[in-house]
């Protein structure tokens, strides 16, 4: 399954922030960018067993990415 994800540099933190738009709140961080990507993938996986836990499921339409387009 492929999640998406957003990355970024934090340069107060001085490293990655992982956010998953698709699941609300679940985010993590790490000082280099496979950290971040580590974390986030486990960070991932206890949002969904939380979930499961509670026979809830993500959103269909969530785990795609929208997009919206811009006149400029």
């Amino acid at each position: 399954m492929k999640i998406s994800i957003n990355l970024q540099y934090d340069f107060e933190y001085k490293g990655f922030v992982a956010e998953c738009p698709s699941l609300p709140g679940c985010m993590s961080q790490g000082k280099t960018k496979s950290e971040a990507l580590r974390n986030i993938r486990e960070a991932i996986r206890g949002y969904i067993e939380v979930l499961k836990k509670h026979n809830q499921t993500a959103p269909l339409e969530a785990l795609a990415p929208d997009f919206v387009e811009m006149q400029m």
